[in-house]
């Protein structure tokens, strides 16, 4: 149900349970993960019938819910007019994205179900009965939901006086046709008794299902299919997803879906990224530029940053790990590590050419004077990162990414600024003189 302080805006029939683990250590077979965990969960569940279940973490589901208003971690929301259509649509949606490899928890919205009394009125009866459509839905309303009679006065409060059935009627059907629905009185009848006719003879009850929600987004309605991504990329998943119901779905005219989720805050992230990652090698370049006055040495120091990339994206290649907007965050940080071992080699080579010596004997004083600094900054660099590439607690699917770059990048920069670079200056250097 709901809770006394409704932060939730969900109906009675979705309700949160928390699994709290114990310590790894307690665990029958600690060198499990938290996916196989997951997954004996969910076959645990699936044999219970009559529920659906998604399994996330609290704060990830809060953030889903208050950044794209919905708990996992994609959502393809449909928009139209029609509720039957949207549901019909929705569904075939579902079975589209439960066939995608790493798709979980796939579920389309239930916005029907409800169960509801239809009262289907048949209109040639009540033109025999000399009846209206008013008086027919007169009667049904009182006798199901109460109409006021008039009110009672306590002191200065008032409460109305309601006139209804009593519940053990309300939903007995054969005492609702039963409801006695009073004829018109005709002008040639003075005062005599009026007739009677019963709700059954001029309307059909039944029981049907109604709609469970509708549900707004813009002013339009709009049905919901939420799913979670487990082991893939949300990128990759979504442009594979957005293929098949391309192919598959043919929506009506009129409606259109769009992508919601963490997909929306990837995209967001990733337009931010576009803009920053190139400013950031930018104001490096300018940096390095500034220290060392010529455009030339800058270049020579910056291609540190490309290998050092390459060996991020080899060292997240070998893990498994896909690419991901922490995982770019340490691109940026790698590109600053990269560029400082750099620095310390080819500042101290110009050092000695300034002194006199020959570039041939100052590459080579320089890279075997500067070994053991590049060495210690590039392992104070990359043991730091080792606990967050290995965490397997909280955070850990932002820590394991940024650091797995940050590690393989400065094992690969390194390497090019104690064999590569000096080479470079060599070749360039040479040319410039």
């Amino acid at each position: 149900g709901t809770a006394e302080v409704a932060t939730d805006p969900m109906p009675p029939s979705v309700a949160d349970g928390y699994v709290m683990l114990k310590e790894r250590s307690d665990w029958p077979d600690p060198r499990k993960s938290k996916d196989d965990v997951v997954r004996d969960l969910e076959a645990a569940v699936a044999r219970v019938p009559g529920n659906n279940y998604e399994f996330t973490q609290p704060i990830e589901m809060r953030m889903n819910e208050l950044i794209a208003g919905v708990r996992s971690d994609i959502a393809v929301k449909v928009f139209g007019d029609d509720l039957e259509l949207l549901r019909e649509t929705g569904e075939r949606i579902a079975k589209v994205l439960e066939r995608i490899p790493g798709a979980a928890d796939v579920k389309p919205e239930q916005v029907t179900g409800l169960p509801m009394l239809e009262v289907d009125i048949d209109r040639d009866a009540l033109a025999r009965y000399g009846l209206s459509q008013d008086d027919v839905q007169e009667v049904v309303r009182t006798a199901i939901g109460g109409s006021v009679a008039g009110q009672i006065f306590e002191g200065d409060r008032r409460f109305d006086i309601v006139v209804r059935l009593p519940e053990v009627l309300r939903v007995d059907f054969e005492a609702l046709e039963r409801l006695p629905i009073l004829l018109p009185k005709h002008d040639a009848e003075a005062a005599g008794a009026r007739e009677f006719v019963p709700l059954g003879a001029v309307a059909k009850l039944s029981i049907g299902t109604g709609p469970n929600q509708i549900s707004r987004e813009n002013g339009k309605r709009r049905v919901v299919v939420t799913a979670n991504v487990r082991g893939r990329d949300i990128g990759s998943f979504v442009a594979e997803a957005e293929q098949r119901i391309r192919a598959d779905v043919e929506l009506p005219t009129g409606y259109w879906s769009t992508w919601g989720g963490q997909f929306e805050q990837l995209q967001s992230a990733s337009r931010r990224l576009q803009i920053v990652v190139p400013l950031a090698l930018l104001l490096i370049f300018g940096i390095l530029a500034a220290i060392f006055g010529s455009a030339r040495d800058a270049a020579i120091v910056f291609s540190g940053v490309p290998l050092a990339w390459t060996g991020g994206i080899v060292s997240l290649l070998l893990r498994g790990i896909p690419l991901s907007i922490s995982a770019g965050v340490g691109f940026i940080a790698l590109s600053g590590v990269a560029v400082l071992n750099g620095v310390v080699m080819i500042s101290f080579v110009s050092e000695l050419r300034r002194e006199g010596r020959s570039i041939d004997a100052a590459v080579r004083e320089g890279a075997l004077t500067r070994l053991r600094p590049v060495l210690m900054t590039a392992l104070v660099a990359s043991l730091g990162f080792v606990p967050m590439a290995i965490s397997t607690g909280a955070g850990a699917e932002v820590q394991r990414p940024l650091a797995t770059v940050v590690i393989g990048g400065i094992l690969s920069s390194t390497a090019l600024t104690l064999l590569v670079l000096p080479v470079l200056y060599r070749q360039f250097a040479a040319r410039g003189d």
